[in-house]
């Protein structure tokens, strides 16, 4: 049986280790503060046929599409640099006029950087990525990807690649989901380690209700 020295000392130990307990909980919280939560990157498969006006956006600017294997292929997110995400995913939704490529160059599909503050769904993608690339995240962790949306029809995204998980920058909202949450059906992706397309199975997830 216990003295009862021994008993409050066990009661004091017991408590102190709650209280450490908790401190270090309190401090994993601010040490997480103001960053998503993570969450399971997607897994990609083998290739993919690479969309026709991504080769032809290619060839006219080889620069935006080439992929240097000395960068990381995830960037560790800081607060900071989840605030110049997400402000330059807002920036770029705001500014940038929603046309068709046939009302603004007449044909079907052409890819390219909005320089006239106008385009479609990966002229969105391009300008991100670009300003993202300025803004020092390395460009093989930003990936452009082709999804089907929730109108069943194709759509082009930017999937950054970050230490809590694949993120998507949309044009059709201005909050930054998880790949896994978005409601698309992922199709593939620009691949990071050349000059290719890779294939993500066509991987469906959760309906999300609130698009723009």
């Amino acid at each position: 049986m216990l003295s009862v020295r021994n008993t409050a000392t066990a009661l004091i130990t017991a408590g102190a280790m709650l209280v450490a307990g908790s401190l270090a909980a309190q401090a994993d919280s601010r040490s997480a503060a103001g960053l998503p939560v993570a969450s399971a990157p997607i897994e990609a498969g083998g290739d993919a046929r690479a969309p026709y006006a991504w080769t032809d956006f290619c060839k006219r600017t080889p620069s935006e599409c080439a992929v240097d294997r000395r960068q990381a292929d995830t960037v560790q997110l800081s607060p900071q640099l989840w605030k110049t995400i997400v402000a330059t995913n807002l920036s770029v939704n705001r500014e940038i006029e929603p046309v068709t490529d046939m009302d603004h160059w007449g044909v079907v599909d052409r890819w390219d950087i909005p320089t006239d503050g106008k385009g479609d769904c990966e002229d969105y993608v391009l300008l991100k990525r670009q300003r993202l690339a300025e803004a020092g995240i390395p460009r093989r962790a930003m990936r452009v990807t082709v999804v089907i949306d929730e109108e069943n029809a194709g759509h082009a995204v930017l999937m950054i690649r970050t230490n809590r998980g694949d993120f998507i920058l949309d044009n059709k909202r201005n909050a930054i989901l998880p790949w896994s949450q978005t409601g698309y059906t992922y199709v593939k992706r620009e691949s990071q380690d050349r000059v290719a397309w890779t294939s993500l199975g066509g991987r469906a997830t959760s309906t999300v209700a609130s698009l723009r």
